[in-house]
This record gives C-alpha cells, sequence and structure tokens, in this order.
C-alpha cells in the first residue's frame, strides 16, 4: 500500500515536471527560476527530454523527406549522430559549471545540465511535427519547414541562455559574458582532449613499435 502510494507520487511529481517544461517556453525567466530555486523541475523529466531530442535527431535523418534531408544511410554513423549532442552537451555542461563556479555562479553541475535540458525542449517539439509535414509539402513550400526548423534551434538556444541567467542568478550583460566564456572554454577543453588522445595513441604506438622490434631481434 505505501510503495504503491509512493509510486503514485513520483509519477505525478514526474508528469508535473515534464509538463513544466512547456511553461518554461512561455515564461522562461519565471520557469527556469522556479526549475531549481522552487524545485519544480527533476532529473527524470531532463533525462526525457534528452531523450526525445536524441529521438527527434534519428527520426529526422530517417524520416524527414529527401527534399528537405538527403541522406546516404549506409554513411549515416548513428553513434557519431547522438555523439553530436551529447558531447557539446557534456563540454557546456562542466565547462559553464566550471566557469562560473570561480565567479559566485549559483547553479550545481546537475542543475546546469537540468536547465540545459529543459531548454532543449523546442527540439523535439518542433521536429516531430516536421517530420510529418516535410512529406506531404512541395518544394515551393520548402522555406517554411527551414524557417520552423531553424526557430526551433534559435529558441533552444534562446532558452538556454536565459537558463543559465536564472540559475546562477547573473545580470544581462554577466550572462553573456560568461556564455562567450563557456563557449571558449569548450574550445578548450575539446583542445585538451585532442592533445591527450593524440599523446595517448603516440605512446602507444611507440610501445608497439618496441615489441615489434623485440620480436624481430628474438
Amino acid at each position: 500500500m505505501i510503495t504503491s502510494k509512493f509510486n503514485k507520487e513520483s509519477l505525478e511529481r514526474y508528469v508535473s515536471s515534464l509538463k513544466f517544461s512547456l511553461y518554461c517556453i512561455t515564461h522562461p525567466f519565471d520557469g527556469y527560476w522556479d526549475l531549481t530555486h522552487e524545485k519544480r523541475g527533476s532529473m527524470a523529466a531532463a533525462n526525457t527530454i534528452l531523450i526525445l531530442t536524441l529521438l527527434a535527431k534519428i527520426l529526422k535523418l530517417q524520416y524527414t523527406s529527401f527534399i528537405f534531408n538527403a541522406v546516404y544511410w549506409p554513411e549515416v554513423n548513428i553513434v557519431l549522430q547522438l555523439a553530436a549532442i551529447l558531447f557539446p552537451l557534456a563540454l557546456w555542461c562542466v565547462g559553464n559549471w566550471a566557469l562560473t563556479t570561480l565567479f559566485d555562479g549559483k547553479g550545481r553541475l546537475s542543475q546546469v545540465y537540468m536547465a540545459t535540458c529543459y531548454g532543449m525542449v523546442p527540439y523535439p517539439l518542433f521536429q516531430f511535427p516536421l517530420i510529418i509535414f516535410s512529406n506531404v509539402v512541395t518544394v515551393d513550400e520548402a522555406e517554411f519547414y527551414t524557417l520552423m526548423s531553424s526557430l526551433s534551434l534559435v529558441l533552444c538556444g534562446l532558452l538556454i541562455f536565459a537558463a543559465m541567467m536564472m540559475i546562477h542568478e547573473f545580470s544581462l550583460s554577466k550572462n553573456v559574458l560568461f556564455t562567450i566564456g563557456t563557449l571558449f572554454a569548450m574550445l578548450v577543453m575539446v583542445f585538451i582532449l585532442l592533445l591527450f588522445f593524440s599523446m595517448i595513441s603516440q605512446g602507444i604506438a611507440y610501445f608497439i613499435s618496441i615489441g615489434r622490434e623485440i620480436l624481430f631481434r628474438l
């Protein structure tokens, strides 16, 4: 009985936090303040939004009309397509949290992740209907498809910007500065990762060459 009640309350909490993402679209500043400070959001809902975003990305490749999205499937790597969202997301969350922590940002890493995922809601919200729409329109109506697809990305950017402003309690100018700083931090992390993997690959190649030399002499 207690377990059933607990599960029901958890489900209601999850559904409520998922619905709250729609409120954040129309009331971004109030919404993202309540998301973390009033605990209106949840990690479960954030993960669901991320999964829907990834699903929209894959379904867009598969089912969007060839007029708008010509894809040669034998050359498509699903892992890379998913990484195109997950890798920048990870860099953004770590970079933003690390940078803002040094300058009195209020948001924790989990809050940065959750707010960023909530900011991605317009992408699946727009892309799922656009997948259907792309198969019933002509080339002459392509401008509308392109406009709506671009609008989903612009809205995501604006919502994430508003989310960072609210959870860190930054002013507009300070948030602009730290957004630029986060993008720069992402580039630095990419450079460090590339350098790290380059050194690792060179080290492995060096030891392999030594091993081959030893075997050759034996």
